[in-house]
């Protein structure tokens, strides 16, 4: 990831869009694209079923309902569709339960605590990667394959998206612009929230 000398400012961040929102008020893998969603500070997406100041995933929930929600929007970007057509699957926007499908941005590259701001008003604070579920083979057999490895030194890689959590609401519509705020270093590799 490049960065503008002068001003800090991440110089991918220029083309950097948001393709789709999504948002479901009922648990379900998917989400349906939405006109727009509406950010709502240290709560998550208005109206989504994983809003909330504490976890909302089912698994977490039953573990410890208490535990605070690092998970309030979740990022895939659109160009991990296009690797997994290359494999077979087809994978739209909000197929995958995110709320903000992007373009033109290396989320799984960003360090924790960075900020992406979304749209004219809406900021994000990167907590981790997503961590891919069986669920994911329900919806498409053999896609966690794809989305869920191991590298060359055998850890784990994770591809299924990135999980944020707001610090500044506001409305995200398809077309809005993505800026990168990366964190004062040393910066911190994503792991699993």
């Amino acid at each position: 990831m490049s960065t503008d000398t002068d001003t800090g400012a991440d110089t991918e961040a220029m083309t950097a869009a948001v393709v789709a929102v999504s948002s479901n008020g009922v648990y379900s893998f998917t989400k349906p694209n939405q006109e727009s969603i509406t950010l709502l500070a240290g709560l998550g997406v208005e109206g989504d079923i994983h809003a909330g100041v504490t976890v909302k995933h089912r698994s977490r929930v039953a573990k410890d309902p208490t535990v605070p929600n690092l998970r309030q929007v979740h990022l895939i970007h659109t160009e991990l569709f296009e690797e997994v057509a290359g494999a077979g699957f087809e994978v739209r926007p909000g197929d995958l339960g995110e709320n903000v499908t992007t373009r033109g941005i290396d989320l799984l590259g960003l360090p924790v605590g960075t900020r992406l701001h979304l749209g004219p008003e809406a900021v994000v604070e990167v907590t981790g990667l997503r961590n891919p579920c069986a669920q994911i083979d329900v919806f498409r057999h053999g896609l966690l394959k794809q989305v869920l490895g191991r590298d060359e030194d055998g850890r784990i890689v994770r591809k299924a998206g990135i999980m944020s959590v707001v610090l500044t609401g506001g409305e995200i519509r398809p077309g809005d612009t993505i800026r990168v705020e990366l964190p004062a270093g040393p910066h911190r590799r994503l792991g699993r929230v």
